[in-house]
């Protein structure tokens, strides 16, 4: 079994509908081990020495979010800029993540063909995602597709967030069950709940 850690990062989580709803299921979920991060550091006072030492206990980490301008909530970036020290993640002496993946589970509140060169973001989504990608890069860590929901905001009207948390749940014991195909996942831009790479269970 792989060792998976959700790290869930929402300011507006109560107002939310798709990422608490996906939360909720996360920690639901048996064997993994899920982090609030606005609950646990509501003042941004983010202990470091646990948070590396929760990324040396696990093989997967998991970021999920809403993309907020192009990037992460803020929370999760001061986490990054803490946690992730010359001579731990990365530098000198630094390779203590060598080997282990990072994923992504993002909301977008555009529509698919928002994110593409003619759409109004003029950009795939996994291009706003590049440099938590280049983040993997030098930690020497594996980088995969992300789990991806368009049109968040209007998800819940069009019945597509009970899907997306269903698929979210799979994905989740799929990782944790050594199940889920990260090759097969590479070669694609985002992963969607209906077409997740799984491999067959022993």
């Amino acid at each position: 079994m792989a060792r998976l850690i959700v790290y869930y990062a929402h300011p507006g989580h109560k107002h939310s509908q798709a990422n608490r709803a996906m939360a909720r299921e996360a920690r639901r979920v048996e064997g993994i081990t899920f982090v609030d991060l606005y609950a646990d550091y509501p003042r941004f006072d983010i202990d470091v020495d646990v948070e590396q030492q929760r990324l040396l206990d696990h093989d997967v980490v998991l970021f999920q979010f809403p993309v907020f301008w192009y990037s992460t909530p803020s929370l999760l970036k001061e986490w990054q800029d803490l946690v992730l020290e010359h001579g731990f993640a990365y530098g000198a002496g630094g390779d203590r993540l060598a080997g282990k993946t990072l994923m992504l589970a993002v909301t977008g509140a555009g529509p698919e063909e928002a994110y593409t060169e003619h759409g109004y973001q003029h950009h795939p989504l996994r291009a706003f995602l590049v440099p938590l990608q280049q983040t993997a890069c030098l930690c020497e860590m594996r980088f995969t597709a992300p789990y991806v929901l368009y049109a968040a905001l209007r998800a819940p009207s069009e019945g597509r967030v009970a899907p997306h948390v269903t698929g979210y749940r799979r994905l989740l014991e799929a990782i944790r069950d050594d199940r889920y195909d990260f090759d097969a996942a590479a070669g694609r831009e985002v992963i969607e709940h209906d077409a997740l790479p799984l491999r067959e269970a022993n």
